[in-house]
């Protein structure tokens, strides 16, 4: 089973940086100012690994 990558968005505070970081994975609603997930599964893991290590609230997690 791969896994699934997951932000908590509620917790989001909009800085945007993993959208930065994976555009193709992450994308940014300009109305509620908040980031959500584009591609949950089979995206580059690296570049998710580094999203969740900038993410300052750290509200983007790995789900299995």
């Amino acid at each position: 089973m791969s896994k699934k990558v997951f932000i908590e968005t509620e917790e989001c505070i909009g800085c945007e940086t993993c959208v930065e970081l994976c555009p193709d994975v992450f994308g940014f609603d300009e109305e509620t100012e908040k980031a959500f997930v584009i591609q949950a599964e089979g995206g580059p893991e690296d570049c998710i690994d580094e999203a969740i290590d900038t993410c300052p609230v750290e509200c983007i997690h790995w789900e299995e």
